[in-house]
């Protein structure tokens, strides 16, 4: 049927009938995986057999400000842990890892296959973009997913997540599934279900696969936008990165080395990774050695200002006093894709100098005059609509609110 719909032999109206078959009748775990075995198979494969060691993927389902990868990557790299790495591109209100290293100057996110195999094998790790050649079924299938409103069907959701992961030639792989008001599942039951099915996928194709949910009620750090984000990231990779997104990447990282092979204790390990590798530079010259791999320009994780930047900054200031109580991660995200940092069609450019800091989060008490959101765009006639919309997304209170961890919980193999 995939091949059929890729050589044209079943129409558009055909295949759009078994989409909306699936979303209101759902898959059982086998069915998922013969529709994921027939996306994997419906393009090239990548072989990473030639680079030694066990290789370790990531993928996120997506959020905002979510830079996690880029202190991710070479942080577990550095850790002796191979990474090989394929990302999406930004698309609606959540940020793509692909557009935010193409703010560094020079940095190749598009390769030959061998190239990337190339890299991963000398430097230990590559991020690149998704390949072409990868599962072109989920390509033309998410096309017509989105025209037929079955883009948030759980079962399409995770074949269409785990062939790209599949087909991307690594051993493990570690999930982060996002959950709140930025995520793409809202619901923690939903979130679960995603998380159990992908995690169950990877053990039928002989990938173990863990599953970390996180929540996605306010953006992950403080900045929105790829060079913008690019420099928070790097920042972490100084040891100077905000809490949640450190806990995240730790967390994260400590379940790829579980995943390699790394038999200590999850808290040792976290432990190890943050002391070790975080704090004393060696996951930033990591990250170093990767962008000089990938033609991109070094000089910048010394020199924050080779990044691009934008004409124009203005401010949304709180109206009153109290505690942030609430932030709309997607208000937020789609405040970021009005000032430029994201698009709403695949095709269009973006501007990597665009997006906002956030100066207030949940918890911090803020008096009324106090910046909330610093906002940067090249379009001064942005900063009208965007700040309407930061000014919804935040929700000031008298009383403090309860602050849960950004780690929920974790999904393995049972």
């Amino acid at each position: 049927m995939i091949n059929g719909f890729l050589n044209g032999e079943i129409p558009d109206y055909q295949m759009a009938a078994f989409l909306m078959a699936v979303y209101f009748r759902g898959m059982d775990v086998d069915e998922t995986a013969a529709l994921t075995k027939a996306l994997v198979n419906s393009g090239e494969k990548v072989d990473l057999t030639a680079v030694p060691g066990v290789k370790i993927d990531k993928h996120s389902t997506g959020g905002v400000g979510d830079k996690t990868t880029l202190v991710l990557v070479p942080l577990v790299a550095s850790a002796g842990v191979t990474v090989a790495k394929m990302s999406g591109r930004a698309l609606g209100h959540t940020g793509g890892t692909a557009d935010k290293l193409e703010s560094i100057p020079g940095f190749k996110t598009e390769m030959p296959l061998n190239e990337f195999v190339e890299i991963v094998s000398k430097v230990g790790a590559a991020l690149i973009g998704q390949s072409k050649e990868l599962v072109p079924g989920d390509k033309k299938l998410y096309a017509l997913r989105d025209v037929t409103a079955t883009v948030d069907s759980i079962p399409l959701i995770a074949s269409s997540v785990m062939s790209k992961k599949i087909a991307a030639g690594c051993d493990a792989v570690v999930l982060d599934v996002k959950v709140g008001s930025g995520a793409f599942m809202k619901d923690i039951e939903e979130a679960r279900k995603l998380a159990s099915l992908m995690v169950n996928l990877g053990s039928f194709f002989g990938m173990p696969t863990t599953a970390v949910l996180s929540k996605m009620d306010q953006p992950l750090g403080f900045a929105v936008g790829n060079a913008l984000e690019v420099k928070e990231a790097i920042s972490t990779l100084k040891g100077e990165g905000p809490e949640d997104l450190v806990e995240l990447c730790i967390e994260l990282g400590a379940h790829m080395l579980r995943l390699s092979g790394d038999k200590r204790d999850l808290l040792d390990i976290k432990i190890d990774l943050e002391k070790n590798f975080l704090k004393t530079g060696r996951a930033l010259d990591k990250f170093r050695e990767i962008v000089s791999a990938q033609g991109g320009d070094p000089t910048v994780l010394e020199d924050l200002d080779k990044l691009p930047k934008a004409e124009h900054i203005s401010c949304v200031y709180s109206e009153k006093d109290g505690y942030v109580a609430e932030i709309d991660a997607e208000k937020i995200g789609t405040a970021a894709m009005i000032l430029g940092a994201g698009r709403i069609k695949k095709e269009q450019p973006i501007d990597h100098s665009a997006g906002l800091i956030i100066k207030k989060k949940l918890g911090d008490k803020v008096q009324g005059g106090e910046v909330l959101v610093e906002m940067h765009s090249n379009k001064k006639e942005t900063f009208l609509r965007a700040g309407e919309l930061i000014n919804t997304a935040f929700k000031i209170k008298e009383f403090k609110p309860h602050m849960p961890s950004t780690i929920i919980e974790t999904v393995t193999q049972q």
